[in-house]
């Protein structure tokens, strides 16, 4: 019985292992079946995809795309212009996104931001990206934390008249953003799709980080929305009650 046991543990470990690589290369995708079902694709791009051939993009079904503008209080994206041009030339809806770094004072990330990303009534609202993975230590503390990303969205929001959209995932999401009001949430899972504490909901879902589609050379990100197209398109004008 001792050996057949030391065989099923082998075995089980074995399995495990084989999951976990193909999972970190990109074959075993575990949320793919469950994004299936949510038919508004779109992508979130940065300098780290290099070009993109955007026309490509649209005809592999990607509707809307999230692009990297700004990171911290001086640290500007060198393809943001690009893609924000030919996204739109494509027919991409397209929203732009900033990281969030925990170094700066929220006011001088979003004037980074404001300087560098145009006001576009046919764009989706600004997204803000929140995580660890870039941040460092030390980490503030809840309240110093939300007082200065309070500062960085009503900037944003009194500049672009619409109501930012949150990116972040568990990990951040527990000890930083819970109880705090989250309007329009964008949030990785990688895994399983979201199901968030106290009912909250979701708006647009990360659902890989090794996404392949025509005309971008690599993984990539790929998102999906939670509503129908015209939901997504409504929300270019939408002021989100400000």
């Amino acid at each position: 019985m001792k050996r057949i046991g030391g065989i099923l543990t082998i075995l089980v470990l074995a399995a495990f292992g084989v999951a976990g690589v193909a999972y970190l290369t990109g074959v075993w995708k575990p949320t793919l079946r469950t994004a299936a079902s949510y038919p508004v694709r779109g992508v979130d791009v940065s300098n780290h995809q290099g070009e993109v051939n955007w026309p490509m993009v649209a005809s592999d079904k990607i509707v809307f795309a999230y692009v990297k503008a700004t990171e911290g209080g001086d640290f500007k994206d060198q393809r943001f212009a690009e893609n924000w041009k030919k996204a739109a030339a494509a027919g991409v809806l397209r929203g732009a996104y900033h990281f969030f770094t925990f170094k700066t004072p929220g006011k001088t990330q979003a004037e980074n931001f404001i300087a560098t990303v145009p006001r576009d009534p046919s764009a989706l609202p600004p997204a803000v990206d929140l995580e660890f993975s870039g941040n460092g230590k030390p980490r503030p503390s809840v309240a110093e934390f939300r007082r200065e990303l309070d500062d960085f969205l009503k900037r944003l929001r009194n500049r672009f008249r619409k109501e930012p959209v949150i990116y972040t995932s568990a990990e951040f999401y527990d000890p930083y953003l819970k109880g705090y009001p989250l309007k329009r949430l964008w949030f990785r899972d990688t895994f399983v799709a979201p199901r968030l504490p106290g009912g909250s909901r979701w708006l647009f879902w990360q659902f890989t980080d090794k996404g392949r589609i025509k005309g971008i050379r690599g993984d990539v990100d790929l998102n999906v929305f939670s509503g129908d197209w015209p939901g997504l398109k409504g929300m270019t004008g939408d002021t989100g009650n400000i």
